[in-house]
């Protein structure tokens, strides 16, 4: 369903970009805009900004960027209409039910379709369980003490031993072998023809928060490998942004979040009661599982299995949460080696003990970095307290820094201000608080000759956005046409009008735009990085180069196109003219 220009905009305008990113991401304001850790990649330094002003966001590490619609599209794996409808209703605003057109079917139904065969592949694997043929599994399940209502709510299934026996039973249902494949359901080989992804395998479908079925994971039944198989990525199924069991734990009304390693573990607790359990998908915890807690929870409890993979699972999962600003606390599961073996030999009243003792992540890992030293030696002993030292200055709020500095002095029996010298001592030699380095000069030369030319055209519509009081004083010397990329002739078209009119909306100009690359490059155009100079007269300067850069490029631009093409001809006899003029010409920016 296509909604009415107008509307879209109310539902954009009404959905502040700085509230609803803040649901996800942790950002903090710096300056005119916010930043934090950018959900589309792992890093470890903020590159990530939301403008309020520009109601866009911009992240300087990957380049994906957009208004609040592409922000919830990326995010969440939606289309423009789902985004839409999700924005319409956090903002109270009804949207009229219309029929779809025929383009309208052919854009959105691919994803629709993966939905649907997900769904219909889930109950033929539930049916299949509660069948003949899957006793095997039914059996496995019960022997690890699940009872029958918890296999329902998991809606756990099988998958036959029969190699092609879902790809028939979907075929009957009329999806080709082309949906199947791309859901990840089946695949095509000369030897064996169209077959199933999984056979003779227990199935823990996924779902997504929205409990909608997005990918399967299966365990094989007997010894054969892998033992555990998941879905391969769609564009329904992103593991590094889901987790198993999130559906319900979302919903558990708890402070906290239990995270494991598995899906037994998962629906172990789940049916020991501990309903906020969940999963990551069989690959390491990602940045993007940690945003999605976020929004849930403000502490995770680490479950991982308490061997030598657990232990470094944990430790990269807790600078991860931090990346995000949740807090860790970390389980210890001995003499056990994982929750579901914890919760069959102990129960669940010894489990809440565990949670209500669960160790302060930060000592966690002194605990096993004390380790690797020799506390007797003073050498090695001087070497972990170093190591103390270095961990300290992880922390950004000095109020933290110096609450850890006490109990860490307190645990370690370390002198307080020994401490705090050592600490600080280590943050002046690895120069935590350098000053940033500034650029020189505005226009940034680099080898791509195309890129010598985009960039004076991006750094100029993104200061005409920074400071519209200019536009008045260069008008007269810019249009569109003066910018040769599409895209940007597109979006000048659109600024400068909307400062002729005396108002500019960023984000706006990007919902012109439909595919998902054209908005993230036009959130590119107006966050183009800006040359932080010291004096008036250095920025005037280099203003004044990117407005005579911007123009050279369009005379030449169009001094190549010279022939029968009588705009060619117009432009250039203009672009020449002003060009003389306009390098003789001082432009204030006051």
């Amino acid at each position: 369903m296509y909604y009415p220009d107008e509307l879209i905009e109310e539902v954009r305008a009404r959905n502040d970009i700085v509230d609803v990113v803040s649901g996800y991401v942790r950002i903090q304001k710096k300056g005119n805009s916010y930043f934090g850790l950018c959900p589309f990649h792992n890093e470890k330094s903020p590159s990530f900004s939301v403008s309020q002003s520009k109601q866009m966001f911009y992240c300087f590490g990957c380049g994906a960027g957009g208004n609040v619609f592409t922000f919830v599209m990326q995010y969440e794996n939606y289309s423009f209409q789902e985004a839409v409808k999700l924005l319409a209703q956090r903002a109270g605003i009804n949207l009229p039910e219309a029929e779809y057109s025929e383009e309208a079917k052919k854009r959105d139904s691919q994803r629709a379709r993966l939905l649907e065969v997900n769904k219909e592949a889930a109950k033929y694997f539930y049916y299949q369980l509660r069948g003949k043929s899957g006793q095997a599994g039914y059996q496995y399940l019960r022997k690890r003490q699940l009872s029958d209502e918890t296999i329902k709510k998991f809606g756990l299934g099988f998958a036959n031993m029969a190699s092609d026996d879902l790809v028939r039973y979907l075929r009957t249902k009329g999806y080709d072998d082309r949906l199947i494949t791309e859901a990840g359901l089946g695949s095509f080989d000369e030897k064996y023809g169209m077959h199933d992804k999984f056979w003779n395998r227990v199935m823990f479908p996924i779902q997504d928060i929205n409990h909608k079925v997005i990918g399967f994971g299966g365990r094989v039944m007997g010894d054969g490998k892998p033992k555990y198989l998941n879905s391969p990525e769609t564009m329904i199924f992103d593991k590094s942004r889901n987790l198993y069991g999130m559906n319900f734990a979302r919903t558990a009304r708890t402070d906290n979040v239990i995270l494991c390693e598995g899906y037994m573990d998962v629906i172990a607790m789940h049916q020991a009661g501990f309903a906020q359990a969940a999963a990551s998908l069989g690959t390491s915890f990602t940045a993007g599982q940690a945003n999605l807690l976020r929004r849930y929870a403000r502490e995770v409890i680490l479950a991982y299995d308490s061997d030598g993979a657990g232990i470094s699972a944990a430790l990269r999962a807790i600078n991860i949460l931090k990346e995000v600003g949740l807090t860790g606390k970390v389980l210890d599961l001995k003499p056990y080696k994982d929750p579901d073996e914890f919760m069959k030999n102990l129960g669940r009243e010894a489990f809440e003990e565990r949670i209500r003792n669960a160790e302060n992540s930060f000592f966690f890992e002194l605990r096993i970095l004390q380790k690797d030293y020799d506390l007797g030696d003073p050498e090695s002993k001087t070497r972990f307290h170093r190591e103390i030292a270095k961990k300290l200055c992880g922390f950004s709020e000095e109020v933290e820094r110096e609450n850890y500095m006490e109990a860490v002095a307190d645990k370690y029996h370390i002198g307080f201000e020994n401490l705090r010298k050592l600490v600080y001592t280590y943050a002046a030699q690895t120069g935590l608080a350098a000053p940033a380095v500034r650029p020189k000069s505005g226009i940034q030369k680099k080898n791509d000759p195309r890129e010598n030319q985009k960039k004076p055209q991006k750094l100029l519509l993104t200061w005409l956005v920074e400071e519209p009081e200019l536009w008045p004083k260069v008008k007269k010397y810019l249009s569109p046409e003066d910018f040769t990329e599409d895209l940007y002739r597109t979006i000048a078209g659109k600024l400068f009008e909307d400062l002729d009119g005396g108002r500019i909306n960023p984000a706006a100009i990007i919902s012109m735009f439909a595919e998902e690359e054209q908005q993230r490059e036009a959130a590119e155009v107006f966050n183009t990085k800006l040359m932080e100079l010291a004096t008036k007269g250095e920025r005037e300067k280099a203003f004044h180069d990117i407005l005579l850069s911007v123009k050279k490029n369009s005379l030449d631009y169009f001094s190549a196109r010279l022939g029968a093409d009588v705009l060619a001809i117009t432009k250039v006899v203009a672009g020449k003219k002003e060009l003389e003029e306009l390098s003789k010409t001082h432009i204030s920016l006051d």
